[in-house]
């Protein structure tokens, strides 16, 4: 067995590292706090709060000027990422539910960025394949129902230009991908993990952010 170097995350801990973050503009607080109120069942979906910070870095990281998003939720992955982009900078924001998009939709107004978020309300596989084929995406970020990882995976990697950067939310499944016998779901991300890790056209790392990141560069 691995030994594993890094300490228990405490809730002093976690306080500790979000303490040392950029701190969250306040409409990116804002929307944390509404989703907790207003979605108390569900709020859990919401990209972690660390991940906000972490994800605008990595645009301005890689340049990024168009950005898919596949599972947007109440729409705080999408704003800090949006906050990121430069100039003449679009992101695609892909979702099924009319309802949670609409916290989304008021906060990306809000913050001034919406004229940069283009929100399309379908199956995010049919939305994904209805864009060009040829490569010409710099960032995807994808956070959505977990039997489709693998299906997104193969529309994104075609389109994502040499260079370009996939982060895939909640590899860890909240430790369900070393379980005996997984959830469904847990399965379908453990599936995914294999499934990523073995594709010659990616570099691919899996960091233990939040429930788990993989971030992965097209290299061929």
């Amino acid at each position: 067995m691995p030994e594993f170097k890094g300490p228990r995350i405490t809730p002093e801990l976690y306080a500790y590292v979000l303490a040392h973050n950029p701190p969250l503009p306040p409409e990116e607080r804002a929307l944390i706090d509404l989703t907790r109120a207003a979605l108390p069942a569900v709020a859990n979906k919401q990209t972690a709060e660390e991940q906000a910070p972490l994800l605008a870095l990595l645009v301005r990281l890689t340049g990024a000027r168009h950005i898919v998003e596949v599972g947007t939720f109440t729409g705080l992955s999408a704003l800090a990422m949006a906050r990121a982009l430069p100039a003449g900078g679009r992101l695609i924001a892909l979702d099924i539910s009319e309802e949670w998009t609409a916290y989304a939709r008021e906060a990306w107004a809000g913050a001034g960025v919406a004229d940069r978020v283009e929100l399309r309300i379908a199956p995010a596989l049919d939305s994904l394949r209805a864009m060009p084929e040829e490569p010409h995406i710099d960032l995807a970020f994808v956070d959505a129902d977990k039997d489709n990882y693998i299906p997104y995976w193969e529309e994104l990697v075609p389109r994502l230009r040499p260079g370009g950067l996939i982060v895939v939310d909640n590899v860890l499944f909240s430790g369900d991908v070393v379980a005996e016998r997984p959830g469904p779901a847990g399965a379908a991300v453990k599936e995914f993990n294999t499934h990523a890790a073995a594709d010659k056209r990616m570099e691919s790392v899996m960091i233990t952010v939040a429930d788990g990141l993989t971030l992965a560069r097209r290299v061929g």
